[in-house]
């Protein structure tokens, strides 16, 4: 989880068996963009973030193992339901480099 995305929807993963690891949890706060992106590269981990600025990495090119984005606006709800549903159906080889938006 990027750093600003509400606690609620790791809790609501985490209830339902999702292994979770939030930016605080991994030192990454404040962290640039990229080193986020690297961080979960080497660790074999999809982020999940309301940042833009995800999505114009993965434009230029840097390598990822998968972005999923929802806008700032998007509730809870959604986007717990939205990852329930990308996990319960991608394979983690299926997100490399790959976006998924909610």
């Amino acid at each position: 989880m990027d750093e600003h995305v509400p606690k609620a929807v790791s809790d609501g993963l985490r209830r339902r068996g999702v292994d979770v690891l939030t930016a605080q949890e991994a030192g990454l706060l404040s962290a640039r963009d990229e080193g986020h992106l690297k961080f979960v590269a080497e660790k074999g981990r999809v982020i999940f973030t309301q940042d833009a600025d995800f999505l114009r990495l993965h434009a230029a090119g840097v390598f990822h193992r998968g972005i999923v984005y929802a806008p700032q606006q998007t509730s809870i709800r959604t986007i717990v339901y939205g990852l329930m549903l990308i996990f319960d159906l991608l394979a983690p080889e299926d997100m490399v480099n790959h976006i998924e938006f909610l």
